[in-house]
């Protein structure tokens, strides 16, 4: 791993790269690497570390009894998962997290920074608080899903969905994180159900797309 990589990410924001080689063995980092579609935590486990993506992205899922999934979030390079676990003693992942391509992950036993540091490391307070940072915004997140999905209407889901997007990029052209199966997902709905609904919006010139670039037409 790169310490400069590190100090880019949102995580380690005001930790010099001098300081970092401590703070990694202070939190007992280690790597691992995955393949495609290989379970990296599955849900039940309980975990003590936050995961770090290094390369490659992960799929937050939750699965129920018959098997159906829904994507809850995505982690790419330099984001983190599974941070509110790990600083919850006893308390059992919900979901699972996957690995959508190749990946190399960096696990971090943030639980360390809750505890009195024997060095009395004078970083950990930073990292604390860039953790509190990106949890407000991992909650903020989770609240826009829930809105985008209170919509009965498969088109509702997509036009609030699309409507964020819009907002988000400050255009009305953008280029989305997901497939349509991951997007089918992400709203909990059927994937053919919304590649028809897509259709039928582009046909009355609601929208145009490319893939996985979209273009609203107000």
């Amino acid at each position: 791993m790169k310490n400069s990589l590190l100090s880019n990410t949102a995580l380690f924001r005001g930790v010099h790269q001098k300081e970092t080689d401590s703070l990694l063995s202070c939190l007992q980092a280690y790597e691992k690497s995955y393949e495609k579609n290989q379970v990296i935590l599955h849900a039940g486990d309980m975990v003590d570390s936050l995961g770090m993506v290094l390369e490659g992205t992960v799929l937050i899922e939750a699965d129920d009894i018959w098997g159906n999934r829904s994507i809850l979030d995505k982690a790419e390079c330099g984001q983190i998962f599974a941070e509110t676990y790990a600083l919850l003693p006893g308390e059992p992942l919900m979901v699972n997290v996957t690995a959508a391509c190749c990946c190399r992950i960096l696990f971090l036993n943030v639980r360390k920074l809750t505890q009195t540091c024997s060095a009395s490391c004078p970083f950990h307070h930073k990292m604390i608080g860039n953790l509190l940072s990106l949890s407000a915004e991992k909650n903020l997140k989770l609240s826009r899903r829930i809105f985008h999905t209170s919509s009965k209407s498969i088109r509702g889901r997509l036009i609030s969905y699309f409507s964020q997007q819009v907002r988000q990029n400050g255009s009305y052209q953008f280029t989305i994180p997901f497939n349509r199966k991951q997007l089918a997902d992400y709203l909990g709905v059927d994937r053919s159900a919304l590649s028809n609904e897509l259709s039928k919006m582009q046909k009355e010139g609601i929208l145009s797309y490319e893939k996985n670039t979209f273009r609203m037409i107000p």
